[in-house]
């Protein structure tokens, strides 16, 4: 008989023995570091390949905006006190001007600011449901779909000058809005009308926005989620609230997010609809652009960073409270809170009530 016994050598150096432990551990190391090289190379390329990003970021946004806070920082140009001229510097007065626009120029500041977060939330509701209404028509199948959807477009391709005069000879006192109410009202003077007639002339104008965008997200829906739906009995009101609405909120959101920064800087439409100075419709926007006109730089330059900051924070807000929304459910650690949230994300998205 062939002894099969094996050496007591081959047992102690063999791949279980000391020896095979050693290289396990050497091959173990080879392929982390093999890991983390392969990281830091990627990290690399990603570095490299963003960095056209940043630097126009850096030139486009950051620079303007530490060169307006450093103007924000200098007063008007008066006289010299040491000779009589007019300075040809403007003087360095600090937070001055930040003090001045929350005491003596308190009262225009605050009725701008009311005025810029009425016209937001009240233009941004409502495109938002007309511009969802917008979606679901144009995402049917019906003859002459093109054509709706070129003539639901057009508002948004026209220019916001040229909707802001087209919409000014609609509201003049004797245009077509008072011979269709069949009462005179001077849209274009103070008042709440002045603020109708901006928030119609913007929601006219950007609902098409919100429409297109919710349009993209309702063509990437499969057509069997609505097919398994109906055959369990779910009806279109159903569909919509369980199906279409659930799946289409990230895209739908990222309109809502682009369009709350859009109306925040509105300027163009109330200063050519209505008119500069108007208390009715004066925006920040047209505040600072005001003092820019009257050669009141400084003031002109707080009132622009304040602006910045309000539309920062309200930016930062909304993606820190809906950003797993905006930026999708896939990507990024699975953590504990995550697997829970896609856990109930699923489960929400399977019950459809019969």
């Amino acid at each position: 008989m062939v002894d099969t016994k094996t050496p007591p050598d081959a047992t102690a150096d063999g791949p279980t023995g000391p020896a095979g432990s050693r290289a396990g551990k050497a091959s173990a190391s080879r392929k982390g570091s093999n890991r983390a090289w392969a990281t830091a190379a990627s990290g690399r390329t990603a570095g490299l390949l963003v960095s056209p990003t940043l630097l126009v970021l850096t030139v486009v946004v950051l620079y303007p905006t530490i060169m307006a806070f450093r103007e924000s920082l200098y007063g008007v140009k008066g006289l010299d006190p040491k000779t009589g001229f007019i300075s040809d510097t403007e003087p360095y007065v600090g937070l001055k001007n930040y003090a001045d626009i929350f005491g003596d120029a308190g009262d225009r500041f605050w009725n701008a600011f009311w005025n810029t977060t009425f016209f937001t939330v009240t233009t941004v509701a409502l495109e938002t449901l007309i511009g969802v209404a917008m979606a679901l028509i144009m995402h049917k199948a019906f003859k002459g779909r093109a054509l709706i959807r070129a003539g639901i477009l057009i508002p948004w391709a026209v220019p916001t000058a040229i909707s802001g005069l087209l919409w000014r000879w609609i509201f003049n006192s004797d245009g077509i809005a008072n011979a269709l109410i069949g009462h005179q009202v001077l849209w274009t003077t103070e008042g709440f009308h002045a603020k109708a007639a901006v928030i119609i002339a913007e929601v006219w104008k950007t609902s098409p926005f919100i429409g297109l965008l919710v349009l993209a997200g309702l063509q990437v829906i499969p057509k069997e989620v609505y097919e398994a739906a109906r055959l369990d009995g779910a009806g279109p009101l159903a569909q919509f609230w369980r199906i279409t609405l659930p799946l289409v909120k990230p895209a739908l959101l990222v309109a809502v997010l682009f369009r709350c920064l859009d109306a925040l800087r509105m300027f163009d439409l109330p200063y050519i609809l209505i008119g500069a100075q108007k208390n009715s419709v004066e925006t920040l926007s047209m505040l600072a652009q005001n003092e820019a006109s009257n050669v009141r730089f400084g003031p002109a330059a707080a009132y622009a960073v304040l602006l910045f900051f309000y539309v920062f924070l309200i930016a930062l807000g909304f993606v820190r409270l809906l950003g797993a929304d905006v930026v999708g459910d896939t990507g990024g650690p699975r953590t504990p809170q995550r697997t829970r949230r896609l856990r109930r994300t699923v489960a929400n998205r399977a019950e459809v009530p019969a």
